[in-house]
């Protein structure tokens, strides 16, 4: 019986001693935020969302205060895509509009090559390549910005 416990209470012990800073979120003291993505809206939602990108700043940057003096003209890697609570690559939301300009709307956010400025994103709740809309359920975003990760939870209500 002391064998069945023993794992998960090594695992709990080992949760208990692990950093705030390793939660996988945070970022490196010496690395520059490239940007971000915010909450989508609505959320829930039925049958479409919208998702805002800040490329070159943070989210909590106010909106119109580009703080790009460094970056100015830079262009960065983008990529949006929206998972399913198995890990399966359900979408790619499409670039709808944008204030930093170099690219029309109506891309698939995946592998764009953007400037800085704020960019919005929209998804049609529909399956990839496909005609179905999803189920309702819990769903995860992912932006990469030349390979940072950030990552935030949605809902699909029917």
């Amino acid at each position: 019986m002391l064998h069945r416990w023993a794992a998960p209470a090594l695992v709990l012990a080992l949760c208990a001693l692990v950093p705030e800073q390793a939660a996988g979120q945070t970022q490196s003291p010496g690395r520059k935020s490239v940007g971000g993505v915010g909450q989508n809206y609505p959320n829930p939602f039925n049958p479409e969302t919208f998702f805002p990108l800040h490329i070159g700043h943070a989210p909590d940057h106010p909106a119109g205060v580009p703080d790009c003096s460094e970056d100015e003209g830079r262009q960065h890697v983008v990529s949006l895509k929206i998972y399913n609570v198995l890990a399966q690559l359900v979408a790619i939301p499409v670039l709808q509009a944008s204030s930093g300009g170099g690219v029309s709307g109506s891309a698939p956010v995946n592998g764009l090559s953007l400037t800085c400025g704020d960019y919005t994103a929209w998804w049609d709740g529909h399956y990839l390549n496909t005609g179905r809309e999803v189920a309702s359920g819990v769903y995860v975003f992912m932006l990469e910005i030349d390979g940072q990760r950030s990552s935030r939870k949605m809902f699909v209500a029917k």
